[in-house]
């Protein structure tokens, strides 16, 4: 429900790719890019592992890949499965009587990595047992785990490599009769990463998954991924993404969708727009921030609020958001409504006010989104 005109100069054209399913998630075409995590629990401690894909999902988290390095992970996966809001990807490197099991245990979608999961033989039992549960399959390529001979041939992991596994591994799924499948090149290099998504973005029209893995901690690997992530979803290559970080996993999905945000490619919850804050403030714009974010994190309707300090910016950033706040002189501020002002406010009982605000403006969204679709 922003107010942002639509102009020519910040439309992205996305690449054109088949569309599967994971689950009941569409994956490609022209569906909402999909923002996914992962747990970081001992995945047969069933308890566990769904209480935090329950709050990655709160969180928005439209996919969750759980991790299946042994059989109680895929005795395990039958609960999670059958309890989990959102389809649940297993996560599968060493051994492919994990998949079979994983597929078996209702997993909505099988991510290998080609490198680790044998030969092509074993790779053709994972298939067909996808095929058997209605599984999509995610061919997960990674510069620190490519095939000898590959490594052997190009002398280090470089974005020809790292292409040509997948590729590889797409024949065999085709090879199969199997199309359920998207793929990932990644790398913790940035370069790399972008270098190789581009290349296979020109090579296949499979939906593709982004991530630049293994990117750090939370202000670090935020950094490394808008940079990777959103110059690659500038120009429209990605499907779904899955920031990675050493972090609980609801910040994976706070992040993923800020990205996204940031580029008008989906939208969900408030945007705050606010100023880095100034010795022209008339309040404490961080600490005020810091406040309304936490406060705000429980509505999920779309919508913009800006926050600024003085009246310098503050006026012409309220007329782009559906409510803002701008600072102005003895203790008190100027709120916006809709671009337009509407009242004054005193500093003092601006957050309680905004949080009021934003959450009557939602429920007016969302009940006439309910009336709309009647």
């Amino acid at each position: 429900m922003s107010l942002n005109p639509i102009r020519p100069w910040r439309n992205i054209e996305r690449r054109q790719s088949r569309q599967i399913m994971v689950g009941n998630v569409p994956v490609g075409g022209d569906a909402p890019i999909s923002v996914q995590t992962m747990t970081n629990t001992i995945t047969s401690d069933v308890r566990a592992t769904l209480d935090q894909v329950i709050r990655a999902a709160d969180a928005g988290a439209d996919i969750v890949r759980v991790s299946a390095p042994d059989v109680e992970s895929t005795v395990a996966l039958h609960e999670i499965c059958r309890e989990s809001p959102v389809p649940i990807v297993a996560d599968i490197h060493f051994h492919y009587k994990r998949a079979i099991e994983a597929a078996e245990a209702g997993a909505a979608c099988l991510r290998i990595n080609p490198g680790n999961i044998g030969d092509a033989k074993r790779v053709a039992e994972v298939v067909r047992a996808a095929k058997d549960h209605g599984c999509s399959i995610r061919i997960g390529v990674n510069a620190g785990s490519l095939e000898k001979h590959l490594l052997d041939k190009y002398g280090e992991p470089c974005p020809d490599a790292m292409v040509e596994s997948g590729l590889d591994h797409i024949k065999i799924l085709q090879d199969h009769d199997f199309h359920e499948f998207k793929i990932s090149v990644k790398a913790s290099d940035v370069f790399l990463a972008a270098a190789a998504y581009q290349q296979l973005a020109a090579a296949t029209d499979a939906p593709i998954h982004l991530g630049i893995t293994e990117a750090g901690g939370l202000m670090s690997g935020t950094v490394k991924s808008a940079v990777g992530l959103g110059s690659l979803l500038w120009f429209g290559i990605g499907d779904t993404i899955r920031v990675s970080l050493s972090a609980d996993p609801v910040e994976e999905v706070k992040v993923g969708y800020e990205i996204l945000k940031s580029l008008g490619l989906r939208t969900r919850g408030v945007q705050i727009i606010s100023c880095p804050s100034c010795a022209r403030q008339g309040f404490d714009v961080i600490k005020t921030v810091e406040k309304l974010e936490r406060r705000l994190e429980h509505i999920k309707t779309p919508m913009s609020l800006s926050i600024i300090g003085c009246v310098v910016n503050g006026p012409g950033e309220a007329l782009m958001t559906d409510i803002g706040f701008t600072g102005g002189g003895a203790g008190n501020g100027m709120v916006y409504m809709a671009g337009k002002q509407s009242h004054k406010m005193s500093n003092d009982a601006m957050i309680d006010h905004i949080v009021e605000l934003v959450e009557k403006r939602a429920g007016e969204i969302d009940a006439a989104e309910a009336k709309a679709a009647e």
